[in-house]
């Protein structure tokens, strides 16, 4: 896909007229539903059942406004962007709906598309973006940049929504039913453990806190190890110092939760000698 195309919504990735066969330039056309095959890249997962009844509603009283998009594959057509339209029209028993019918050049532009279309009428959940990042990434090699232009954001905001696939299921599926946003993800991931971030999400839960509090309690908590381990490499330092002292060699203490080890260096066959009579001493 020629890189000017991308992030321009769908009429950027519609190919030119004269790149196609006559009787495959795209265009709008009233299509059979029963003719039409679902995505099978759709980044969308659920669909909120009252929502689609709204649309479909919407649609009975004032028609379909913007037109599926479609591509033509053997003896029926395919779906690249617009399942919930298609969905709330059989609802009405529509038998037709209006469609873009275009060619796209891969599987990879067929899943861009849907992306793009789905991102521009926010109908995805954060989680579901991502993961419609990571699969362009992992099944047909799109890098972070690559991606960022194809749906028309920065390449940090692809890179934010894909560190949210790093929580626990348990966050990821609370992020999908609007229980807590991107926003508070994020400032979960601040925490590293899978304990402790699930531990920050159930305050969050249940306390109500706004994302800003989120960031400030990671925040804390980060802080928090990073004094107790400063307090233990303190100890740690005045022990070795102790035992350099006594036993006139380098030593290093290693240890976390009570255990650990402590390495004591000699030089020399008689050194070992030295520091052994010191100890037995």
């Amino acid at each position: 896909m020629n890189a000017n195309r991308l992030g321009r919504g769908l009429e950027a990735l519609i190919r030119p007229a004269d790149e196609l066969d006559s009787a495959q330039k795209p265009g709008v056309f009233e299509i059979p539903i029963d003719n039409i095959a679902p995505n099978p890249h759709q980044p969308r997962q659920t669909f909120d059942d009252e929502a689609l009844e709204e649309l479909a509603a919407s649609i009975k009283e004032k028609g379909l406004l913007t037109p599926i998009t479609v591509h033509a594959q053997d003896d029926h057509y395919v779906l690249i962007a617009g399942e919930r339209r298609l969905r709330a029209s059989k609802r009405i028993g529509l038998k037709k709906i209006p469609g873009y019918v275009i060619e796209p050049k891969s599987e990879a532009d067929m899943m861009e598309m849907a992306l793009i279309e789905n991102i521009q009428r926010e109908n995805l959940n954060p989680i579901e973006e991502a993961e419609g990042y990571a699969f362009l990434n992992s099944q047909f090699g799109l890098q972070q940049e690559k991606i960022a232009q194809a749906v028309g954001k920065k390449r940090v905001t692809v890179s934010n929504a894909l560190r949210l696939l790093h929580l626990p299921s348990e966050i990821k599926e609370s992020i999908k039913q609007g229980g807590i946003t991107a926003g508070h993800g994020r400032a979960i991931l601040m925490t590293k453990t899978p304990h402790a971030m699930l531990k920050l999400w159930k305050k969050i839960v249940d306390d109500g806190l706004s994302v800003r509090q989120s960031e400030a309690l990671a925040s804390a908590s980060t802080k928090l190890k990073k004094t107790k381990i400063t307090k233990a490499n303190a100890q740690f330092q005045h022990l070795e110092n102790q035992l350099i002292s006594a036993l006139g060699t380098k030593v290093k203490i290693k240890g976390t939760k009570g255990k650990g080890t402590i390495e004591i260096s000699y030089f020399s066959d008689d050194d070992l000698e030295r520091i052994i009579e010191i100890i037995q001493t």
